[in-house]
């Protein structure tokens, strides 16, 4: 199958890149610089020239490959809603193309706001009330009613080397900047994980075996206790861990209080009974605990 990747040479993208390849299929990948366009190339995939916000190269990608996978995703808190609305756009464009001939289309969405304080299963849909910036779900699973075989993988804190794990990058950068590395009430909070390698096998097992209107779970740990990661963080950087209260969130997290504190748990059963997925790589403790992860 050859298979149009946004975000190809990303994080994820790259590992999804390598999968495919390495499972017989052809990758055009998206590239918005020649820095990507260079990696792409190294990894035995197509370049693709283009952008989320170059509309007309997203609909070519997709019309002249036999799948699309949408990785790509600007990843700014400080502009969800905008960036939200070019990942919808981005969505859109490509789905048009799709219409009416049943090829595969995954987009890619996160397990964490669907349903906090509950374990969250692959069954939960996002609350029709919910004000959630990012919509790649529901947009991309509306052309499962147009003849296309849509489907979205929800993501974890995705680990796996970098540097790079997820949200966890995001509170390692704030801690940079703060000298401390905080979290809210006692940290028994979880959040879901996986690593890379597990996660790219299941977007080729879904773009390969998926189901129209499906959501599946790239989650190998359910719930990793907040206060676990927190600790690795403040070891890393060399300063103190320090519990803070809900209400002094937003000025410790900035743009990123909307996660903080969230219980965020997520279960992957339906995904490997349906999928045959069985994650078997490094867990996220021992991953990101091991000497000079975070390259700090």
């Amino acid at each position: 199958m050859r298979v149009f990747i946004t975000g190809a040479a990303g994080f994820i993208g790259t590992a999804t890149t390598k999968e495919l390849i390495a499972n017989g299929h052809e990758v055009l990948g998206l590239a918005r610089s020649d820095a990507n366009a260079e990696a792409l190339e190294r990894l035995g995939a197509e370049v693709h020239r283009g952008s989320l916000q170059d509309l007309n190269s997203l609909r070519q990608g997709a019309k002249e490959t036999d799948g699309t996978i949408h990785l790509a995703f600007i990843h700014d808190f400080s502009k969800f809603v905008e960036n939200g609305q070019i990942d919808k756009r981005a969505i859109e464009a490509m789905g048009d193309v799709l219409e009416g001939t049943g090829k595969p289309f995954i987009v890619t969405s996160g397990t964490g706001l669907i349903a906090p304080g509950r374990v969250t299963t692959e069954d939960m849909r996002p609350a029709a009330s919910a004000h959630v910036p990012r919509v790649s779900e529901q947009a991309g699973l509306a052309y499962a009613r147009r003849g296309v075989r849509a489907m979205a993988i929800r993501l974890p804190q995705v680990h796996g080397g970098d540097g790079k794990a997820g949200l966890i990058s995001y509170l390692l950068d704030i801690a940079r900047q703060k000298g401390i590395v905080a979290y809210v009430g006692d940290g028994s909070e979880r959040w879901p994980a996986a690593h890379r390698l597990d996660v790219a096998r299941l977007y080729q097992l879904a773009l390969e075996k998926g189901a129209a209107d499906e959501v599946y779970h790239a989650v190998a740990e359910e719930g990793v206790p907040m206060r676990q990661i927190v600790e690795i963080l403040g070891r890393a950087l060399g300063v103190s861990v320090t519990p803070i209260e809900k209400e002094e969130a937003s000025a410790y997290f900035g743009a990123f209080a909307t996660f903080a504190g969230l219980d965020m748990a997520a279960s992957s059963e339906k995904t490997q009974a349906e999928l045959g997925w069985k994650p078997t790589e490094i867990g996220l403790i021992a991953d990101i605990g091991q000497p000079g992860y975070f390259n700090v």
